[in-house]
């Protein structure tokens, strides 16, 4: 059990940065063993990862310092260890970085379909994306909530049925997190379930990109 997390917001405030700020800390309830985040900042995604705890690594690095201008955009990771805590996430190249919530593969780290850098099998679903498969197809039957986040600045969420994935719209942007008791309690109003198999993409605006699944991928 892990937490993602999803931020994309213009105008911030400060207490816009108190929410994110907050929607880790009650993220925390899935996960103390290590935190990461992604962040887009001069056209350029930055990723910072510690085996710590939410509230030490929010005492180490300041949310406020992770706005590209007036803009924050950004995916989360609260991890609940259950393989090396050297694998953290977020995972990243120089386009895009996900942060994944569940299992891919439980095989031994040889014989993977992808070569990785880790032995984290979340890092998976980036070298799906590397190889130009879609993670919800290609990885159907394993469980995954996922936020990503692009350098061309668009935050996205989606998930199967095998993990929760909640998001909530603002008039200056959108969050996501694993559940509406977490938005909930960092007081984040009109949480909305994300749908299996649909892909939220937000740019300032919210599309649904639908993936239907044949039945048969769902045995």
């Amino acid at each position: 059990m892990c937490a993602v997390i999803g931020v994309h917001l213009r105008d911030v405030s400060h207490s816009d940065l108190e929410l994110v700020n907050n929607l880790f800390r009650q993220s925390m309830i899935r996960g103390k063993h290590a935190t990461g985040a992604t962040y887009l900042k001069e056209e350029m995604l930055v990723t910072v990862k510690e085996s710590i705890p939410v509230d030490q690594f929010l005492d180490k690095w300041d949310i406020a310092d992770w706005c590209d201008g007036t803009n924050l955009r950004m995916i989360g990771h609260v991890r609940y260890s259950t393989s090396d805590l050297r694998y953290n996430q977020p995972f990243q190249n120089d386009y895009i970085s996900i942060a994944h919530n569940g299992v891919i593969s439980q095989e031994p780290h040889d014989q993977w379909e992808f070569e990785t850098e880790t032995e984290n099998d979340s890092e998976l679903i980036l070298k799906a994306i590397e190889n130009k498969e879609n993670p919800l197809r290609y990885y159907a039957n394993r469980s995954m909530a996922v936020t990503q986040i692009t350098a061309t600045g668009d935050l996205s969420g989606y998930r199967n049925h095998e993990r929760p994935l909640w998001y909530a719209e603002r008039d200056n942007g959108i969050f996501f997190a694993s559940t509406k008791d977490i938005l909930d309690r960092t007081g984040i109003e009109g949480g909305v379930k994300c749908d299996p198999f649909v892909q939220y993409i937000y740019n300032g605006s919210l599309v649904e990109v639908h993936h239907e699944m044949p039945h048969e991928d769902l045995q």
